[in-house]
């Protein structure tokens, strides 16, 4: 055969791959063209769901719930993030009795058709519960697709545009001093982002340790409104950040990166006078200033001050923050990236917000689990408008359930470099840290701290 005769016959086989009927059409061709056939559509077989499971674990005592989607391909599986800590046990028959009998036999190529079908199953669409089951599900089919092609999943997203996301460390404390120690650390493994956060004194809060907590048996009593145990008040605290990022900046100085969470718990006047003091100490961002439900203060808040606004990690639906995307009301969206239903609508969020100037800071801290923090890394790699990475690590125990969780190296979480996400979870290791059987099953600070009068702090 000569060049010119190759050519032909590959390009015809090439040609022809995109036809139905593949097996009639590959007869029909000359034997070379047969064979160049042949092996373009190697692999390509449809591989269909065989069954969906949950998996509860909560090594280091964080409740994480991970989906298993096994395929008709022996060997062939993947691992997604369906973690709701809060409501972890309301996940499980979300996934197990709906999503896994709507999904058995479909084509697990389709991924993209398999979560708008999903959205829409229930009827009433959305809601952290039914997103959560799907995020695990996406996830777990991304990973399988990357898994088939024999490459890491940045790669089937586009490629690295970096080596590395660079991590931001939380260092708290119940003095100045305290979060100054705890920053010097982060800083000295690395880290060149911090997240900082102090006790203000005598009250309960937000991100620090509280420096007089209640005794033990404090809510033998039920907590209500003329019952408040754990005291918060906006005032002292929005007084208090300001001093301590005067102190850091003098005692750590400007190459540092320095962000804050405020977590919702602040009036509109309040949170424009904290971003306006903020400002001479250069804030990489200010997080979650307002509630979701209050998201129409972004534009009065935008106007006032030239701190970096993060926002989003409460967020479920494209009501909530394609607004403030569009309207470039925020900087970096703060989006949980189960709690939006996975990787697939994750990956339009940072493409839209590419658009508009707004970089990523995804959602990231120990209610993420390793395979979440590595779906979104693999995202982060090939997004060009990434910001910054939630996160400094995995503890020890994590790491054994979650074999491969991504590297964190001089302040940067760098991906394995194996197909798929490039973890595996050990599921008899798993088995060993269950999610507490009985109550409270999650977090009692959420819906019991409260002001001085009995008012419910939001959230």
């Amino acid at each position: 055969m000569n060049r010119r005769e190759a050519i032909r016959s590959l390009s015809l086989a090439g040609g022809v791959s995109l036809l139905p009927s593949t097996p009639l059409l590959a007869a029909g061709l000359p034997s070379e063209a047969e064979a160049s056939y042949a092996q373009a559509v190697k692999g390509t077989a449809p591989v269909r769901i065989r069954d969906i499971k949950t998996i509860l674990t909560a090594p280091n005592r964080i409740r994480l719930v991970i989906v298993k989607v096994e395929t008709s391909e022996p060997g062939l599986i993947g691992w997604g993030c369906a973690t709701f800590t809060q409501r972890a046990l309301v996940v499980q028959p979300a996934v197990e009795q709906y999503l896994r009998p709507f999904l058995i036999g479909r084509n697990v190529d389709e991924i993209e058709d398999i979560w708008q079908s999903s959205y829409v199953s229930s009827y009433w669409r959305n809601g952290p519960v039914l997103f959560n089951a799907m995020s695990g599900v996406d996830i777990a089919l991304w990973d399988i697709k990357a898994k088939r092609a024999g490459m890491p999943l940045y790669q089937l997203l586009g490629g690295k545009v970096r080596h590395g996301a660079d991590c931001y460390f939380h260092a708290s404390g119940t003095s100045f001093s305290e979060v100054e120690d705890n920053a010097r650390r982060a800083m000295e493994q690395g880290f060149r982002h911090v997240r900082v956060q102090v006790t203000t004194p005598g009250y309960a809060g937000y991100g620090a340790a509280r420096s007089n907590a209640p005794t033990t048996g404090a809510h033998d009593e039920a907590v209500g409104p003329t019952n408040p145990i754990e005291i918060w008040e906006p005032a002292p605290y929005v007084r208090l950040v300001p001093k301590l990022f005067e102190h850091l900046r003098n005692k750590l100085g400007d190459d540092v990166e320095l962000l804050h969470d405020v977590h919702e718990r602040v009036t509109l006047n309040q949170a424009i006078n904290l971003a306006k003091s903020l400002e001479p100490y250069r804030l990489f961002f200010l997080e979650d200033p307002l509630p979701p439900e209050e998201n129409d203060h972004f534009r009065l808040l935008r106007q006032q001050t030239s701190t970096p606004i993060a926002m989003g990690e409460l967020f479920n639906t494209q009501h909530e923050y394609v607004p403030l995307i569009s309207e470039r009301l925020i900087d970096f969206i703060r989006i949980h990236i189960s709690q939006i239903g996975g990787l697939s609508p994750a990956r339009k969020v940072a493409a839209l917000s590419e658009f508009f100037g707004v970089r990523t800071a995804w959602h990231g801290p120990g209610d993420a689990s390793p395979v979440a923090h590595a779906a979104q890394l693999a995202l982060e790699l090939a997004s060009y408008n990434f910001g910054v990475h939630e996160g400094s690590g995995f503890p020890k125990e994590t790491q054994e359930v979650f074999v491969g969780c991504p590297e964190v190296k001089n302040g940067y979480m760098l991906a394995q470099e194996k197909p798929g996400l490039g973890i595996e979870v050990d599921e008899k290791l798993a088995a060993k840290f269950p999610i507490p059987a009985g109550p409270p099953n999650f977090d009692y600070s959420w819906g019991t701290t409260r002001r001085r009068d009995g008012t419910v702090i939001r959230p």
